[in-house]
């Protein structure tokens, strides 16, 4: 398939391995922030393959991991009302909440539908003006503009009976809430492709600057990974610290702009909670005052609802690189896809899940 195959060959891939070793001098621990990329980084043994000066840690770059958990409980609530249709990505039905998931919810009656794209909640909403339709918007930067779109053809339309339960969270500030976490050793970070894509390259230069830590936009595929370290470990041996897009097939230094241009115009930044980690301010997104009236919390009246974690899973230290998946006492045991404590093993962007699928106990 074109722009994969071509991204996985042995011979390239060894000669990636014998450039990066060839400028490698010291140690040197690299965060890939994306879940796809870790997947990827398990999946081919990429970590395995490189030299053992360069340790890589998985970050937080899995939107469903980071969901907090009153997130699920307010998804589920609101699917169990009867006037609702729960629209939703696949990847967020089996998520564990404090006490059930949107699965379990539909199996006890709710409406919950699997869509793969928010503008089709549009349509399900103009075919059904007696329901409440209610799609549950996660994802960082990479699906925003669509729900964006989504939410200003809505009110364009004049439909009243759609809405959404947000849970947005965006990357960089979540880089800084690692670089400030205490006894993490970082000198480096392979940012995300897609959600590079939509920002461009400005909303790490800040990060770049005041923390002095370079940051390489990296795709997904073995390649594109070790192109990523490359790049990433010769700035650190030169004593560089700079934003460099390894990713020019798919990511602009401006980002989409249009992208850009309708997610602004739906939201507006806000503190967040991530699952596991806490609140990092100015990490979210929430819908402008102009477009409250798209609120499911609001207009479920679910603004006030907390939930502790359950004390057992760690999803937090994994998220931020303090841990890896198997050091977790549940792992394999206790947390399994098939009955997870956290969504890092449900997540088919997680790293639990990773590790579990591709045998690194």
């Amino acid at each position: 398939m074109k722009y994969v195959d071509e991204y996985r060959g042995s011979e390239p891939v060894r000669k990636y391995i014998r450039a990066i070793t060839d400028i490698l001098h010291r140690d040197w621990t690299i965060m890939e922030v994306c879940g796809g990329q870790t997947h990827n980084i398990i999946k081919f043994g990429i970590d395995t393959l490189l030299p053992s000066k360069i340790t890589l840690i998985h970050g937080p770059g899995c939107p469903v991991c980071v969901t907090p958990i009153e997130m699920l409980d307010k998804a589920v609530y609101i699917a169990s009302q009867s006037e609702v249709i729960f629209c939703s990505f696949g990847d967020m039905l089996r998520v564990p909440g404090s006490e059930k998931n949107l699965i379990t919810s539909r199996a006890e009656g709710a409406d919950v539908r699997i869509l793969y794209s928010p503008l089709d909640a549009i349509k399900i909403a103009r075919e059904s003006p007696d329901r409440k339709v209610v799609f549950f918007s996660v994802g960082f930067e990479t699906t925003a503009p669509a729900v964006a779109m989504a939410i200003i053809q809505a009110k364009k339309l004049g439909i009243k009976n759609f809405s959404a339960l947000v849970a947005h969270v965006l990357v960089p500030p979540a880089l800084e809430a690692i670089l400030s976490t205490p006894n993490l050793v970082l000198n480096g970070f392979l940012a995300p492709g897609h959600v590079s894509t939509v920002i461009g390259q400005g909303g790490y230069e800040r990060i770049t600057k005041k923390y002095r830590v370079p940051i390489v936009i990296t795709g997904f595929e073995p390649l594109d990974i070790l192109f990523g370290v490359y790049k990433l470990v010769k700035q650190l041996e030169e004593g560089r610290c700079e934003v460099e897009n390894a990713y020019g097939r798919s990511a602009r230094p401006e980002g989409n702009v249009l992208a850009q241009q309708a997610v602004d115009e739906v939201f507006e930044a806000a503190d967040r909670k991530w699952r596991g980690i806490g609140v990092i301010p100015k990490s979210g997104l929430a819908l402008r005052e102009s477009y409250r009236d798209f609120d499911a919390e609001s207009l479920f009246s679910l603004n006030g609802l907390t939930v502790e974690e359950p004390s057992e899973c760690i999803a937090g230290y994994i998220l931020q690189g303090l841990k890896k998946p198997n050091e977790c006492t549940a792992f394999g045991t206790r947390c399994t896809p098939q009955r997870p404590l956290g969504a890092p093993m449900v997540s088919s962007e997680g790293a639990c899940a990773a590790y579990f699928n591709y045998r690194r106990v």
